[in-house]
């Protein structure tokens, strides 16, 4: 393909962990980001607009630049100067993936403005995204949509980084999720922190059944995700860093919805059948949004 030197990028939202998958389950959500690039004689020009304008950095430091210099340096081309206007619709800080769908926008982004066709380099583009976050479950859902499942592979010995991989399943069209989200932000770092280093092995074995029933839930059974989303690995001590959101989880899970804190927290998903969520749950301090799957990923316009 030639090179454009005006694009739009389109970039899902996603829920990571889905309850036991910690790190390795991912599912993308109707809920975007769109950045317009378009190639200059030089110097980084950034505009954003929507979610997290006059907080983050508007220069080199943005993160889908910085994104697509880390793209730039595996995949080479770089232009002279860049000018990006983001319209921002994912919530920061709140679990919604927000930080990796900046990433897949920028690698993108990259591929394209290069000449490359980002199909074909997926993989390559995944290990910048996920080498950027440290995990795959987020980024690889915003790039491929639909439910994912990822896993890391360390070589074991030399200088050579770690390798993401990720496949993409088909999620259930019986699945219809729901979001709530938080109206305070947290920290992926505090709330990683909160973790301990082991765990009970019963627990362990709980969690690894679950992500196990996980796949054949979202992909065919539907009516199994009830069970398929209890964990025991890390949602019970994050509680102190998201009580509210923790006990709105478990208040779902008393009336029978399948709901888990999304990603970091403090957004909790409910995984419904039809959008809707039962009469008398105390939703104070959330907003309500239904954000079906997302099948496609991340989009590419050239104008």
């Amino acid at each position: 393909m030639g090179r454009p030197r005006e694009i739009r990028i389109r970039v899902p939202a996603s829920s990571a962990n889905l309850g036991p998958g910690f790190d390795s389950l991912g599912l993308a959500l109707s809920l975007y980001d769109e950045i317009d690039v378009a190639v200059t004689a030089d110097g980084v020009h950034v505009e954003v607009l929507g979610e997290g304008a006059g907080q983050v950095p508007c220069d080199e430091s943005h993160l889908v630049v910085r994104a697509m210099r880390a793209a730039w340096a595996v995949l080479g081309d770089a232009p002279s100067g860049l000018r990006l206007r983001c319209r921002n619709a994912i919530p920061h800080s709140r679990g919604l993936g927000s930080s990796a769908a900046a990433a897949v926008a920028g690698s993108v982004a990259a591929a394209v403005l290069s000449g490359r066709d980002p199909e074909l380099d997926r993989q390559a583009l995944l290990q910048v995204t996920a080498g950027m976050e440290g995990h795959a479950d987020n980024a690889a859902a915003s790039l491929l949509g639909g439910f994912v499942i990822a896993w890391e592979t360390s070589p074991g010995s030399g200088n050579k980084p770690d390798r993401f991989d990720a496949v993409r399943l088909d999620t259930h069209p019986g699945i219809h999720p729901v979001a709530f989200v938080a109206g305070v932000e947290s920290s992926t770092k505090t709330t990683r922190g909160l973790l301990p280093d082991r765990v009970p092995l019963t627990d362990a074995a709980f969690t690894g059944s679950r992500t196990a029933l996980s796949v054949l839930a979202f992909t065919q059974r539907p009516d199994l995700l009830f069970a398929a989303t209890e964990d025991r690995l890390h949602q019970g001590y994050r509680r102190p860093a998201y009580p509210a959101s923790a006990d709105l989880v478990d208040a779902l899970r008393h009336r029978g919805v399948p709901a888990a804190i999304s990603g970091a927290g403090p957004t909790v998903l409910a995984l419904t059948s039809d959008g809707t969520v039962p009469d008398g749950i105390d939703t104070h301090g959330f907003t309500v949004v239904p954000l079906p799957v997302d099948r496609v990923g991340a989009r590419v316009e050239i104008g």
